[in-house]
Parts: C-alpha cells; structure tokens; sequence
C-alpha cells in the first residue's frame, strides 16, 4: 500500500502543489474549501492531468510528465466515492451496485452487503434512500468496480452528524479489511484524526 504524488499543477491563478511518498493505509489530505483537494483526487483518477509531476499508487506509475506516461482513467482503477454519492438515479440499488462490477473485486457481493449493512435496500431506489445510506451504497459501488485503490472525496460532509456516526465505523473496517491505498479528502480535523494513518495538510 503506498503513494508516491509529486503534483503540481495551475488552476487559474492558484497553484496546487503536493510532494508525498508514504506507506499508509489511509492517507487523508486536509485542509479549507478551495485548497485544491478534489482536484488532487481527480488527478490521481486521471480526470484532470498535472502540469508536470508523477503519480505513482501501489507501485504503478499512472502518470508521469517526464517520460510521457499517462494511462487512461478507465485503466488506472480507482474507486472514486464523490462527495454527494451520484447514483444512477433512474436505477434500484442492486443496479447501482453491479453497475460496473469486475471480476477482480476485492469484495463478493455477499461482503459488501454485509459490511456496509445494505442488504435490505437492494429493491429501493436512489431518491429514498437517507443520505447515509445512499453513501454506503457508493461505497459499495465503488469496491465492486475491482478497483486498486480508493478515493475517498469528503464522503461525511454531507451528512448529518447521526449519519456521519453510521459511515465513520464502515470506512475504518474497510481500512482494517482491504489491502488497498486509500486517499482521503475532508476538512474535518476530528474526522481524519480518527480515520486516517497519515493526514497531509493543504
């Protein structure tokens, strides 16, 4: 499990830069609104492409201005969990859920099921879901995918603090369970002090 981010990248007249290496499970970067966070998290997915730097998770250079190395974001296998969950609105939760599944991930669905606690939604649709359990089923989405490695973009920040209560002990057991890297965004101290190996400050 390990980044290695050398980004840096302009957005308008503001400059995200980050230079990290560390074997961290749970690697979360803090900081205000507008610190360029998410478009760290898009980076490494392969949204957005740094100006110049490399990318490197788990031992697989993604990105690299360098010697020229830019895979696609198909290819890069992230599991990207979005702040507001974006579920297929038009599809029931066990839709959501194998949209996308792979045969390598790390998870059967069984599990998944099981550790998100989400079973008995598999009927329900997206608009009747709590916003708790609308985010444990894009968790569970996203693991589904088979990815290699999870971004995790300010998955609590919406939620109400009974909800961020339900999602906090689901992410440190994906933590404990998953061989996997994991990159977190919040600006919540207590949040990642409780969550995370390692905490970058923006």
């Amino acid at each position: 499990m390990s980044f290695d981010l050398s980004i840096d990248h302009a957005v308008g007249d503001r400059r995200i830069r980050l230079d990290c290496r560390t074997q961290a499970g749970l690697v979360a970067l803090f900081g205000p609104s507008g610190a360029g966070k998410t478009s760290i998290l898009n980076m490494v997915a392969g949204i957005m492409t740094p100006d110049r730097g490399r990318i490197v998770v788990g031992g697989e250079t993604l990105f690299d201005s360098e010697t020229g190395v830019d895979i696609p974001p198909a290819r890069r296998r992230a599991g990207y969990v979005f702040q507001d969950g974006r579920l297929f609105p038009h599809m029931r939760v066990r839709a959501n859920l194998l949209y996308g599944r792979h045969a390598q991930a790390p998870m059967a669905l069984e599990a998944v099921l099981d550790v998100l606690g989400i079973g008995h939604l598999l009927d329900r649709w997206p608009a009747t879901l709590s916003g708790g359990e609308a985010q444990r089923v894009a968790i569970g989405r996203a693991l589904l995918s088979g990815p290699r490695f999870l971004l995790l973009d300010e998955p609590l920040s919406s939620l109400d603090p009974a909800r961020r209560d339900e999602i906090m002990p689901v992410i440190e057991r994906l933590k404990q369970e998953l061989a996997m890297p994991i990159l977190y965004v919040s600006h919540d101290r207590a949040e990642v002090e409780r969550l995370a190996d390692q905490v970058i400050a923006l």
